[in-house]
């Protein structure tokens, strides 16, 4: 573990490096909402390959890019493309990033996804807010000796859904 922590150091050193912007707010893009990147005043764009210890993502539709920039007055980092447990990445590879823009200052991030559902009134490219979710993945990233540096072991479920947002 103690290897993981200095792998999120490493890649946290670099970013800061590489860009002043101090995002508060993280938003990570499945392939439906590539187009909010639109919508950004960039001032940053990193390449997945060129940060230490990110993956490449494989996914078409997938940018591959880390981007900081302004979105409605808020300084953001936004992972243009992310990493999938069904791509072969160990759920600690998946969750890399998270942990990352957690120490880059995030305090709140936005993750979207394209999904299916069973409501035929659902249309594809319609926004859902997902309020719940029953964690059927084989592996879990909370696994192994818990480092407090990232966190309590078993973090608060009760409200992992803000309503508010």
């Amino acid at each position: 573990m103690e290897h993981y922590l200095k792998k999120i150091k490493e890649t946290t050193d670099w970013i800061e490096f590489k860009t002043l912007i101090k995002p508060k707010v993280a938003i990570v893009l499945g392939s439906g909402l590539t187009n909010l990147v639109s919508q950004i005043k960039i001032k940053h764009e990193l390449e997945y390959k060129d940060i230490p210890n990110f993956l490449v993502a494989t996914v078409k539709g997938h940018g591959g890019k880390l981007i900081f920039g302004m979105l409605h007055k808020k300084h953001v980092v936004v992972m243009s493309g992310r990493f999938h447990f069904y791509e072969g990445y160990t759920m600690k590879e998946v969750t890399f990033p998270i942990r990352v823009m957690k120490q880059l200052g995030c305090e709140t991030i936005f993750i979207t996804n394209a999904s299916g559902g069973l409501n035929p009134k659902i249309k594809v490219g319609d926004l859902c807010v997902i309020n719940d979710h029953i964690n059927l993945q084989p592996d879990n990233p909370l696994l192994g000796k818990n480092e407090d540096e990232l966190g309590p072991r078993f973090p608060d479920q009760h409200a992992v859904y803000n309503k508010e947002m």
